[in-house]
């Protein structure tokens, strides 16, 4: 799978970006998310993740993790692209701010965050929700099962 980061904080190490890309892999194996697939993962503040966040769900507020999907086309429009192109799944905007803050708050690691964040926006772009209690409770529990395959947990 190829992943796209963008750092428009200039703030987030190299060695936290190389944890969420891998992070990220371990889950598109564990999903058996074709290697083709694309993504992008974006590093923003609380301001940008605002105006996304007001501008896209129209909520006026920062939050820590946006997810925009693109596998939502109609099946015609998945025929007429064809077998050969690669499977866009979509973008997740990540707010730096909002990670050091839940980080400080949980009692974790920032790397923990960040890595909870980019998997919890992934799951999001492969259809995952948490609507209802029990699309929250499969969603988290899947986040937990991998966090803790990956060897992620709790510090």
């Amino acid at each position: 799978m190829y992943i796209d980061f963008h750092d428009k904080t200039n703030s987030v190490e190299e060695n936290y970006i190389d944890l969420i890309h891998r992070i990220l892999q371990f889950a598109a194996k564990q999903e058996s998310v074709t290697e083709e697939a694309e993504m992008s993962v974006s590093f923003v503040d609380d301001n940008e993740i605002q105006i996304i966040n007001r501008n896209y769900r129209q909520k006026d507020q920062p939050t820590d993790v946006i997810s925009f999907a693109m596998q939502e086309q109609e099946e015609d429009e998945l025929k007429i692209l064809g077998d050969e192109m690669p499977v866009l799944l979509g973008d997740i905007v990540i707010s730096v701010d909002r990670a050091k803050e839940q980080a400080s708050e949980y009692d974790h690691s920032l790397e923990r965050e960040l890595g909870f964040l980019a998997l919890h926006g992934f799951l999001h772009l492969l259809g995952y929700d948490h609507q209802s209690t029990e699309e929250e409770q499969s969603m988290f529990n899947r986040q937990e099962e991998i966090l803790h395959e990956f060897g992620l947990q709790r510090k």
